[in-house]
């Protein structure tokens, strides 16, 4: 069972599928919270170990000693490789003896993995992928680390590395101030911090390494008069120069320090990768320590990873890991320790250089979460008490923009169990709860000092180094048979003249490329070294830029080609692979290996020029990307979307526009039909003016005629009588017609009124039909670049790395370098 490419952590709670974690999110950073007995230590020990089957190595700080436990694995799981290990006080107990302890050991090991398909084969691959190493400072228990190569002048310009050199020089006097009690340091206020940074900026610039005894002298009589614009007494005086020089002094002269100085040195690339470009896991355990040695020794070490880091070239892909075990007090919110400013800067510049931090705790309380902003992927396990989840959950709130739901949050981490984790994961696209699979390695709890000797010797490596060299080991037995009879010639025909010459790392072991190759290898066959063939290779990155569509964005496009065509003619769309990850490229060839000979067409300038130019043709011609735009909206897509993720992305926006496009239709008939309100409010009143005035004539007229009726009884009748009766009739005729009128008026106005309602109930409801085919206003767009977008990272020739086996006369050649093709 295999995940190229993939962690494999576990399973979903849920569907019980597979976890597999991209390893390239780890540039993120990831941090890993969860209660003693949440199953933490078996999650990390979980990924440290898919990180060492995918090479990938790994620098592990070890404040408690449970880190140690990933060189306990047994390919064999026998009770007798278990029983050194097991807690005989525990196992005194429980009534059984170490024998019995370490056989149920063994079997409850040997049916948890299977349980999970895990098999001997894949354990023993740990060994075989990575150099185990535990490093203790300050202690002969494991391999010592010198501190002395922190003080040496770095090989780097001053000029042109200057602003490295200065971080180096910052993070190694806030180590030697933490050592002395000063943790709270501010480099631009502290007159300590700026003296002792002065004095190394002025030895490092003339190329001259400082010692502690040299430093302390120094602090006392530096070696100019001004500091900035004032003379050295007025901004420190002599006396505090001597206080701080007898304060260093008393650190060199304690017997205990004198372990600091010895052992091998602090060099970063040669404790991630050995000589032979095999990666390392290397772990320092710190236990033995105290609080300000671990403070010490943790700066110095975030800081000389800080410079090697820096001195790298940039890359988008994971290129080492560093895993921190218990972060408590290291990070913490509102103080400022030694530690603090080196981590921060790490979380924020070493995605650039593909460089992870992994940090663990117990404590979500004493965490910077603001620092922790940068941070991708969080694992959560069950926590200790309902504070530890809220402010776990109101800090992450913080971190992510409010971009969790704090409920689904709060009801998730409520419902873990043991060795349950929610992974919150920025790459992707909601929470996911997973139960940890069994660790390959044996779980046996903290580790003490006195143990770190055996467990190093499982692995292969000699505590106590005095030679000041790292320790190496060989990992396949057949690297160490005779390479006399080695296949090709010891010496490399030279590339072409300028044509650029590159090493292709060793990056898979004899039994990993006997896997690859599905090849069944004679056991009697023997090891014969690696030998290097030439290949083409070529990489070009590609930027799209055009600021109508919003986009700017680089393509990466990579080939690899074994026997280009000698006419020049080369179908590069056939050897499309994996882009290669420049700062992984090998500086030089392993050692003792043979070289295959450089022939036509790769031995020929002209040749292989030709092609350059016919690449980025190439890729000029053909490498287009794929954009849809919306019409309606004016929305673009990012390149790599597909049609139907666009549109679920735009479906938000789109009921957002299609309630802005009817509110438009509203407001348009809202004028009419406020124009219309008002004429009928008009009207109303007219009617009610019209009806009181009918009423009145009809009063009128019933008076009048009440007196012709008197008139004529009493024999007072007259002719003026009569008039006025006749005037007051057709008065009351005209007011009726006045209030019929109105009320045709008012008929006609509520008519209109309810057509224009209807009208533009048909016009919405029409909208809203065709609001639902949005896919059809969708427009593809092919972007393709500029020449001058078009720029070569790689081009020319490759040697890449083979196994060679001989069987009698048979020749078996197995690649020691994998590619996937894109």
């Amino acid at each position: 069972m295999e995940y190229k490419d993939r962690f494999f952590l576990g399973k979903n709670t849920e569907g019980d599928e597979p976890v597999l974690y991209d390893p390239s999110d780890l540039t993120t950073h990831a941090v890993v919270v969860g209660m003693t007995g949440s199953g933490k230590t078996g999650l990390c020990i979980d990924m440290l170990e898919e990180a060492a089957l995918n090479r990938y190595p790994a620098l592990m700080i070890d404040p408690k000693g449970d880190i140690t436990n990933a060189l306990l694995h047994f390919p064999e799981l026998l009770p007798s490789d278990f029983q050194p290990w097991i807690n005989a006080d525990e196992a005194r107990r429980e009534g059984k003896t170490l024998p019995q302890a370490a056989e149920e050991t063994a079997d409850l090991w040997r049916n948890g993995l299977q349980k999970w398909g895990i098999d001997g084969e894949r354990i023993a691959r740990l060994n075989e992928e990575v150099q185990f190493t535990i490093f203790t400072p300050g202690s002969n228990a494991g391999v010592p680390v010198s501190i002395l190569s922190s003080l040496k002048a770095p090989k780097l310009d001053m000029t042109s590395d200057s602003e490295i050199i200065r971080e180096k020089i910052s993070g190694t006097v806030i180590a030697i101030l933490g050592l002395v009690g000063m943790t709270d340091i501010d480099p631009v206020k502290s007159k300590e911090h700026i003296l002792l940074s002065n004095i190394f900026e002025h030895a490092w610039s003339q190329g001259k390494d400082l010692d502690l005894s040299e430093l302390i002298l120094q602090t006392q009589n530096p070696p100019f008069d001004k500091l900035g614009v004032f003379d050295l007494d007025s901004f420190i005086p002599s006396k505090e120069r001597d206080d701080l020089a007898f304060t260093l002094n008393n650190i060199l002269a304690s017997p205990s320090f004198k372990s600091w100085i010895s052992g091998v040195p602090l060099d970063i690339e040669a404790m991630l990768w050995d000589a032979s470009g095999r990666p390392r896991h290397s772990i320092f355990y710190i236990a033995h320590l105290t609080d300000e040695e671990r403070m010490f020794f943790v700066t110095l070490l975030y800081s000389a990873v800080e410079s090697w880091m820096r001195s790298q070239k940039g890359t988008t892909s994971l290129r080492a890991i560093m895993y921190f075990d218990e972060i408590f007090g290291y990070l913490p919110p509102v103080a400022n320790p030694p530690s603090k400013v080196l981590m921060l800067r790490m979380l924020k510049q070493g995605r650039a250089f593909g460089v992870s931090q992994v940090l663990v705790t117990q404590n979500p309380v004493d965490l910077d979460y603001k620092g922790l902003s940068n941070t991708g992927t969080w694992f959560i396990g069950k926590l200790q008490t309902e504070r530890d989840k809220d402010r776990l959950i109101d800090g992450l709130l913080g971190v992510t923009s409010g971009a969790i739901d704090k409920k689904t949050f709060d009801r998730l981490i409520s419902s873990l169990d043991k060795r349950q984790f929610l992974l919150h994961n920025v790459h992707e696209k909601a929470p996911l709860v997973f139960g940890t699979r069994w660790a390959m390695n044996y779980l046996a709890g903290p580790m003490t000092r006195n143990q770190i000797p055996a467990l190093n010797a499982l692995v292969g490596i000699e505590s106590d180094i005095t030679s000041g060299k790292l320790p190496e080991r060989q990992v396949d037995h057949v690297r160490t048979a005779a390479k006399a009879a080695a296949i090709g010639t010891s010496s490399r025909m030279k590339t072409p003249a300028g044509v650029a010459e590159f090493f292709l790392p060793v990056d898979l072991s004899v039994s990993s490329a006997v896997s690859k190759a599905s090849q069944q290898i004679p056991q009697e066959a023997e090891y014969q070294g690696v030998m290097y063939k030439p290949v083409l290779v070529a990489q070009a990155q590609v930027r799209y830029l055009n600021n109508k569509y919003g986009l700017d964005t680089l393509q990466t496009v990579s080939e690899l080609i074994m026997d280009p065509d000698k006419n020049g003619l080369i179908r590069w769309e056939n050897y499309l692979v994996k882009s290669f990850d420049t700062g992984s490229l090998d500086p030089e060839p392993a050692r003792e290996s043979t070289f295959a000979p450089l022939e036509a067409p790769l031995n020929d300038s002209r040749y292989v020029k030709g092609l350059e130019t016919d690449f980025v043709d190439w890729v000029y011609q053909t490498r287009r990307l794929e954009l849809f735009h919306h019409t309606p909206t004016g929305k673009y897509s990012q390149p790599g979307v597909s049609r139907a993720e666009f549109m679920n992305a735009l479906s938000g926006q789109l009921e957002d526009a299609l309630d802005d496009e009817v509110e438009k239709i509203k407001a348009t008939y809202k004028t009419r039909v406020d124009a219309i309100q008002k004429k009928i409010k008009a009207e109303q009143r007219e009617l009610s003016q019209d009806e009181q005035e009918l009423k009145q004539r009809k009063m009128e007229e019933l008076g009048t005629h009440a007196e012709n009726i008197l008139g004529f009884v009493t024999g007072s009748r007259s002719k003026r009588r009569v008039s006025t009766s006749l005037t007051k009739r057709r008065m009351t005729s005209n007011a009726k017609a006045d209030v019929d009128e109105s009320l045709e008026v008012l008929e006609e106005l509520e008519t209109e009124l309810a057509g224009l309602a209807e009208e533009m109930n048909a016009e919405i409801e029409a909208l809203e039909k065709d609001w639902q085919d949005q896919e059809k206003h969708l427009e593809s767009i092919a972007v393709t670049p500029y020449k001058k977008d078009i720029h070569i990272e790689l081009f020319g020739i490759a040697w890449r790395p083979y196994h060679i086996l001989k069987l009698k006369d048979q020749v078996i050649e197995l690649g020691a370098y994998y590619k996937e093709t894109a």
